[in-house]
């Protein structure tokens, strides 16, 4: 199933980069959704390739009843995000990988963050896929649109944060 989303933010892509890698903005959304940040760590420097992994708690009230038998009432969420160094126009471009314990999907994205004069244009465009036999395709479809949106919660969450700090 396929992911696809773009936002744009009327700040440069140094600041939106700056707070994508932010542990306290990582917190706060992970929390505005009902979870928990457990760990964030970022290997490398920002000003160049580097990467992060983001391990989350995150609760599974909004999955249809008959996932959460399967999951129960938490997912351990694991992100890692592989960026590039920056662009000569400051551009980044970061590809993400969703490990879901106990579940099975596989997530992958690639995140643009695209100069656009003084704002910057958030796209993500990925897949999400099971590797269950059969059903595969129906776990997958079910869990997209909630992927999308924990992922889109992000940039959207952006905006809110560089307005207020």
């Amino acid at each position: 199933m396929a992911l696809s989303a773009s936002t744009t933010l009327p700040h440069n892509v140094e600041l939106v980069a700056a707070v994508f890698v932010n542990e306290d903005f990582q917190r706060h959304t992970s929390e505005l959704v009902g979870g928990t940040l457990e760990s964030f760590t970022v290997d490398g420097d920002v000003t160049g390739s580097f990467s992060t992994t983001s391990v989350r708690t995150l609760p599974t009230t909004r999955l249809p009843e008959i996932a959460r038998k399967f999951v129960g009432d938490t997912l351990k969420v694991t992100q890692l995000e592989t960026w590039e160094a920056p662009a000569a126009d400051g551009s980044r471009q970061s590809k993400i990988s969703l490990k879901i314990a106990g579940a099975p999907l596989d997530v992958t994205a690639v995140q643009r963050l695209v100069a656009d004069g003084g704002s910057t244009r958030v796209e993500l465009e990925g897949n999400v896929t099971s590797s269950v036999p059969l059903l595969g395709g129906k776990i997958a479809d079910a869990a997209e649109p909630m992927v999308g949106k924990a992922l889109n919660i992000q940039s959207q969450q952006a905006q809110a944060w560089l307005e207020s700090h």
